[in-house]
């Protein structure tokens, strides 16, 4: 096998928040998904035109068969579809789709995020905090790893339920939002604001304050909507 693939061994489930004593291992097709993951949240693999395979496997130094089921694995998560004999490809960006993500968001997060915000145990609190200056501390000029960074923000505030269902469904549309996070992050000053909003958010949960936190969420998640659908063009 081919070595020019070269990936920081960290475990892509974020589901599995704790990990005492838990050692993840990664397949070879694990870190192709990760890399090509973070290539369609930065937006360096073009959108609506098939994806080239053959080329994608060789800039890797990887054969098609791990490839192959990284990429059945991205079109599961929502960030390919399959098109008949041409392959895989990625979606544009439209303010449809953001108001489609964004509003299932509304309407499950901040109500999950003020429940677990009651229950959660001092292991959910630190994951909370841990996650929080994980996101601090990512870098602004990799819009990608603040992406990915902030959804497992988001993702800590509400695992604390212990709902398995409205977990999953919250983390598929956080999934779907990453290329969205980094659109929004894109002009100036908006990194700063996300930052302050939330910390707020943090300091709510730690407080146990259900209130706040499901208004500054519903106020955050709303707030980065109206952003996005104005940074697109109208539709005649």
């Amino acid at each position: 096998m081919a070595t020019a693939l070269s990936l920081p061994d960290v475990a892509l489930d974020d589901g599995r928040h704790r990990g005492e004593g838990v050692i993840v291992v990664q397949t070879l097709a694990d870190r192709i998904f990760a890399i090509v993951r973070e290539r369609i949240i930065a937006g360096t693999i073009p959108a609506d035109r098939p994806i080239r395979q053959d080329a994608l496997a060789a800039e890797l130094g990887v054969s098609k068969i791990p490839l192959r089921e990284a990429m059945a694995r991205l079109e599961q998560e929502g960030l390919l579809h399959g098109v008949a004999n041409r392959g895989y490809m990625i979606g544009a960006l439209s303010a449809a789709q953001a108001e489609d993500i964004y509003g299932l968001r509304l309407k499950l997060e901040p109500a999950a995020a003020a429940r677990a915000a009651l229950v959660a145990d001092d292991d959910d609190r630190a994951a909370l905090v841990a996650a929080f200056e994980a996101l601090d501390q990512a870098a602004a000029s990799d819009l990608a790893r603040v992406a990915i960074c902030n959804r497992k923000f988001h993702m800590a505030m509400v695992r604390p339920t212990r709902q398995a269902l409205t977990i999953q469904l919250i983390r598929q549309l956080a999934l779907l939002a990453e290329r969205y996070v980094v659109a929004h992050l894109q002009p100036a000053g908006r990194d700063a604001r996300a930052h302050l909003e939330h910390r707020e958010q943090l300091d709510a949960f730690l407080a146990r304050d259900a209130d706040r936190v499901k208004a500054l969420l519903d106020t955050h998640i709303r707030s980065t909507l109206t952003d996005l659908k104005g940074g697109f063009a109208p539709v005649d």
